[in-house]
Formats: C-alpha cells, sequence, structure tokens
C-alpha cells in the first residue's frame, strides 16, 4: 500500500512539472481547474453564443429572450449529481424532489410531477412525451462531464420549437468529441449517494472523424418520511452511449449518437381496496434508448441547411403504469439571407410516435394502442432595423396534430443593442399546449380517503391550452467584474385544463380556466477578486387562475399555490493556492400552500482538490441546513409523502 502511496505521489509531482506540454497536447480533456477552463470571465459569458432561441448561434448578449447558460463549470463546480439538480441554477425555474428518483421541473410556474409547459431537448432530440405533455425525469441523464452547456430559455419558445414550449425550453447539448480526448473515469460514494460512477474514453479513427463512448451506472439510497423512517424509494440507474462526428470538409459535419438506459426504483402506491385505499409497495422498471444522426452543410459564409433524424424507445413497467413508445422524428432547417437586412430561416417536420399502454389497477387507455402524428413548419425572419443596433425577428410555427388539428404560433421579437454593454428586449408570443394521450384516452381510478374511489375520464373534447406572452428584459456589462440581467413577463392564459364533474364520483377534463402569470427574474455576476466570483438570482412568480362560471371545478384555482412566490439563490466560488477550490450555494424556496409545504433554506458545499493536473478529488455536502424537508406532493397517483435529507459524497475524478 505504501508504496502504492509513492507511486502515485511521484507521478503527481510528474505530471505537475510538465503541466503546460500536457494541457497543450489534450485541449479541453484537461482537468475543468486547469488554465484553459477556469470559469469563463463576464465578458466571456455575455458572448456565449447559444443556439435555442434563434435555432443558430446567437451571442447571449444579443438574443431578444430570457436566457441563462449553465455551463460547464457551474455544474462541476456546484457539486450536482443530475440534470434537475443542475436546473436549480438558473432562475425562473422551479425544481422540487418528490422522492429519491421522481422531480417536478417547470419554468414560470404551474410546476408539478407531470409539468406539461415546459419542452426540454438534449442535443436536438425532444425529451418531451405525448403520454402528459412532458418529460420523465428519472430517465434523463448523460455523463454530466460531457455536457457543454445547459440553455434554459425562460417564456414562450413555439415559434421555433413547437407546441408545449410554453412557459420555457430547457437545451442540454454535450460536447464535441474533439474536447473528450483520452480517458476519464470518476466516481464516489456517500450517505444517499451510495455509489456512483462514469468511464468515458474518446478517441479518432483519422484527422476528421473522432468518438467516444461512455458508460454510468448510479445507486441512489432512499428517502425519508416525516417522521424519520426510510421511504422505500431507492434507484438504481445504468447508462451507456457513444458519440462520433465526421467533419470530411469544410462545408459538411456529420454526427452520430445515441445512448441506451436500464434501471429499477422502488415505490409505494396508494391503491383502492375493497376496505379502502392501502400503500403497495412496487419494484418499477425503466429502460430505453435512442440513435440520433445529423447533417449540416454550409451553403455559404452566410447560408446553412441541416437535416436530422432520431429513433427513440422507452419502456416502464410499474404496478400503476405500463408503456411501450417507439418515436421517430425527421427536422430540416435553412438559413439564408435575403439582401443586406433580411436573415431568414425556414424549416419543417415530422414525428411519428406509436405507443402500446395495458391495463392495470389504477388506470387504463381506450385504446391501449395508438399512434400520433405531428406535422410541423416554421418561418422566421430577422431585420436588421438599424445597423449594430436595432434587430426585428418575426415569425410563426404552423402544426397539425391529432387531437386538435391545425395550430398557429407566432411571435414577435425586437432587440436594441444602444452600446457593447448594454441590450434591451421586447416580445410578445402565442403558444399552444396541446392535449396529450392521457387528456384524450384515460380512464383513472382515483382513491378517497372515505374508501371510495374516484373515476376521471379524458375526453376527445379537450383542447389545446393557450397563452399570450408579453416579455421585456434588459442586460448590462456594469464593470468588467459586475454583469446584470433582468427579465419581467405578463401570461396571459385561456382554455386551461378542469377537471369536472360528469356523474357521481366521476369527473372528465375540460378547458373552463383562465388566468394570468406575471413576474420578474433578476440574475447577478460579481467578481470580487481574481480568485472569487459570486453569481445568483432572484424570481417573483405571482400566479392568478379564474374558473369560468360554468365550471365546477373547486380545485382548479390551486395551481395558483403549487409553485413558489419566491426563490432565490446565491453562489459563491473561490479558488485558493495549490488548486484548492471552495464552492457554496444557499437557496431559499418559498412555501407551497396548495400542498402544504413550508418553506425551506438549504447550503451546499463542495471543497475540490487538484494535487495533479490529471487528478481531482472533491469532497460535497448538500441540503446542510436541517436534517431533512419536504419539497413538493403529488397531485394524482398517490404515493406517500417523503422528505429529502441532507448528505455528504466525496468523489474522485481521474483523466489521461
Amino acid at each position: 500500500m505504501v508504496n502504492r502511496l509513492l507511486l502515485l505521489q511521484a507521478h503527481c509531482l510528474a505530471a505537475l512539472t510538465i503541466a503546460e506540454p500536457l494541457v497543450a497536447t489534450v485541449e479541453t480533456n484537461a482537468p475543468a481547474g486547469s488554465s484553459e477552463l477556469k470559469g469563463l470571465t463576464l465578458e466571456e459569458l455575455m458572448r456565449i453564443e447559444v443556439t435555442t432561441v434563434g435555432r443558430r448561434p446567437q451571442p447571449v448578449a444579443d438574443v431578444a429572450s430570457a436566457i441563462h447558460v449553465i455551463t460547464q463549470d457551474d455544474i462541476r463546480r456546484s457539486g450536482v449529481t443530475s440534470i434537475p439538480e443542475a436546473l436549480r441554477l438558473a432562475p425562473g425555474v422551479q425544481v422540487a424532489r418528490l422522492d429519491a428518483h421522481d422531480w417536478a421541473v417547470s419554468a414560470r410556474g404551474f410546476n408539478d410531477l407531470f409539468a406539461n409547459k415546459l419542452l426540454v431537448l438534449q442535443d436536438g432530440r425532444t425529451l418531451y412525451t405525448p403520454l402528459f405533455s412532458g418529460t420523465f425525469w428519472d430517465v434523463q441523464d448523460t455523463a454530466l462531464e460531457d455536457i457543454e452547456r445547459i440553455e434554459v430559455v425562460r417564456g414562450p419558445g413555439a415559434t421555433l420549437w413547437g407546441a408545449n414550449a410554453v412557459n420555457g425550453v430547457i437545451n442540454i447539448i454535450t460536447k464535441h468529441t474533439k474536447d473528450t480526448q483520452g480517458v476519464l473515469a470518476s466516481g464516489g460514494a456517500g450517505t444517499e449517494e451510495r455509489g456512483f460512477g462514469t468511464v468515458r474514453y474518446g478517441g479518432k479513427i483519422s484527422d476528421d472523424v473522432h468518438y467516444r463512448v461512455f458508460g454510468k451506472y448510479a445507486d441512489h439510497d432512499d428517502s425519508v418520511l416525516p417522521n424519520g423512517d426510510e421511504a422505500h424509494d431507492s434507484w438504481q440507474m445504468g447508462r451507456g452511449g457513444f458519440r462520433m462526428d465526421w467533419e470530411p470538409s469544410d462545408v459538411n459535419d456529420f454526427l452520430l449518437l445515441g445512448e441506451w438506459y436500464a434501471g429499477r426504483a422502488l415505490q409505494v402506491y396508494t391503491v383502492p381496496t375493497l376496505t379502502g385505499p392501502v400503500g403497495a409497495p412496487d419494484d418499477n422498471h425503466m429502460r430505453g434508448g435512442y440513435v440520433l444522426g445529423r447533417w449540416a452543410h454550409n451553403i455559404s459564409a452566410e447560408s446553412d441547411f441541416r437535416m436530422q433524424v432520431y429513433y427513440d424507445r422507452n419502456e416502464r413497467d410499474t404496478l400503476v403504469f405500463k408503456e411501450q413508445r417507439d418515436t421517430a422524428d425527421l427536422d430540416i432547417q435553412q438559413h439564408f439571407p435575403i439582401g443586406t437586412r433580411n436573415d431568414v430561416m425556414w424549416g419543417a417536420g415530422y414525428r411519428i410516435s406509436h405507443d402500446d399502454i395495458p391495463a392495470t389497477q389504477l388506470l387504463k387507455f381506450s385504446p391501449k394502442e395508438r399512434t400520433i402524428n405531428l406535422f410541423s413548419s416554421f418561418v422566421q425572419d430577422e431585420i436588421t432595423l438599424v445597423a449594430d443596433c436595432l434587430r426585428l425577428a418575426i415569425g410563426t410555427k404552423f402544426e397539425h396534430n391529432d387531437f386538435t388539428g391545425f395550430e398557429v404560433q407566432p411571435s414577435g421579437r425586437i432587440v436594441w443593442t444602444p452600446t457593447e454593454d448594454q441590450s434591451m428586449w421586447a416580445a410578445i408570443s402565442r403558444a399552444v399546449r396541446t392535449p396529450s394521450r392521457a387528456e384524450a384516452d384515460v380512464t383513472l381510478f382515483q382513491p378517497l380517503p372515505t374508501g371510495q374511489t374516484a373515476t376521471l375520464l379524458g375526453s376527445d373534447r379537450f383542447e389545446s391550452e393557450k397563452l399570450i406572452g408579453y416579455e421585456v428584459g434588459y442586460r448590462v456589462q456594469i464593470h468588467s467584474r459586475v454583469s446584470f440581467d433582468l427579465a419581467a413577463y405578463y401570461n396571459d392564459y385561456d382554455d386551461l385544463r378542469t377537471i369536472e364533474p360528469i356523474g357521481p364520483l366521476t369527473f372528465a377534463a375540460r378547458n373552463r380556466l383562465e388566468g394570468e402569470t406575471y413576474g420578474t427574474e433578476i440574475a447577478p455576476r460579481v467578481k470580487l477578486a481574481d480568485w472569487w466570483q459570486m453569481s445568483g438570482g432572484y424570481t417573483y412568480l405571482q400566479i392568478q387562475l379564474h374558473r369560468r362560471s360554468n365550471s365546477a371545478d373547486l380545485l382548479a384555482e390551486t395551481d395558483e399555490g403549487k409553485s413558489p412566490h419566491h426563490q432565490f439563490f446565491v453562489r459563491s466560488a473561490m479558488d485558493f493556492p495549490r488548486h484548492v477550490e471552495l464552492d457554496a450555494t444557499i437557496r431559499y424556496v418559498d412555501s407551497l400552500p396548495a400542498l402544504h409545504v413550508p418553506s425551506y433554506l438549504v447550503l451546499d458545499t463542495r471543497l475540490g482538490w487538484r494535487p495533479c493536473s490529471h487528478l481531482e478529488l472533491a469532497l460535497v455536502g448538500q441540503n446542510l441546513l436541517d436534517a431533512q424537508h419536504q419539497e413538493f406532493a403529488r397531485s394524482l397517483i398517490q404515493t406517500q409523502i417523503t422528505e429529502v435529507e441532507h448528505s455528504i459524497y466525496g468523489k474522485i475524478t481521474w483523466r489521461f
């Protein structure tokens, strides 16, 4: 053992001695704490090119939308172990953990386990499921070290991305394979993260063909009940994947990537019996995978064409819900100028999704199998009104779906950049949330405390939910060490979902709710010294819902109390001598009256040390200010109420 320690120490000393040539050779595969990958300066953060707002690269400072970029350095230094946790680093996003494996994630309100107004993408692949118009967060993952950035757009994005991009769009973008050459191995364990590890290898076939493969496994402990007992909801997940980038010429790029996963999660459901509802333990199984291909062609310096196709399959097998779903998607887009003032983009797409959902004790779908088709096209013109100063973007999305037929979703956005250090923008948009398979075809049996069972029915009379959104924003870099981002919005909703009684203990989905939300989101960054940077975010949200006179849904307006009025976080990142890092984040989330969830304040910390250029050690503490706290509760399929515990874990990362 002593000999091994001496050998490791000698290797580290040698690596530190030759650190500069090694970094120059392996480029971005060097540890994220190296000089190349230090946290970006404020100027660099303002000039990061994002693709979500305009479907093409644009600097953050130039986009007419509320956007926040979570960088790889943010993810690494925050100590998060999942994508939902990373989304807490963006203002305007509501993230709550229900148990060991389930999350509620939304933007600008209407949060729920089955939140349905937020569109999520990963490398151009839509993670949305037509089952409930949302995202299964327990299976959305990848090697976190491979994520280049997460672009979080708050507000409607339907003009370019289509239905269900109502309150926001989240775009997870992974690194080019050129930036992940060599071997990476990381792993750790702790009180709640019982064990996790990732192994990745990147290589090249030729100078223009690079690739990587990875495998990942995680074992998560149970959460706890309010009385401190184990909730028996632990979960394990394994995942593997590959990516290959081929650049045969200066005008053509090809991408091929895929992933597959399999896992199990324990859960205790509330199911009806002859003597009343009881808790029934279950072993949930999830498995699936996808493959995606993309061709990008530069027609000229100002014009390009892109075609993408992917196939996705996922399966879920639980006590209350079973599903097999196959999805295929084709998308094309072209970008070109017209004259000197007009920059035009158009695109079209087709998606087909087939499901097979067997009946269970709690729910059934009629028909059991269904194929859903979605046809779409869009056009957008960005007009330069004043060169290098004032730009207007107008466009619309046309879609045809199997539930409501034809939908139109236009928008207009204007941005004024009077100086290089500041920009002001405004937007007005229309977006819709189309019906899901559940709202059209479900029969759900809901056990009641009285021992009776209520029945909830889907309906072909359910229409799309509609939004008209108004936004304004201001970005400014006050000083080379201080930047500030402000967004304000007012959203007008119509035809929101209600659950109306149609008989004794029988209910059906209707559209008899309307309302408005408004709020502000603030994101400052301050570099106090060359070794100390702080950032933060504050969110204010107000939701006001109103039942129509013909609605008898007495619970419809409770969505006002399922999202916090106030949220804030403050992050501190310090770099000390000898490659030591100290990071801390304080988060506050307001109470959720509709769910009887009190407000909470948490502290997350990370202590990192890089003894040599290839090795990084980290000790992470999460939720440190209390022993346990509740963050959310389910509203439909009932399970036991659980709470999040404080946790500590250690992690080792080795690159070579």
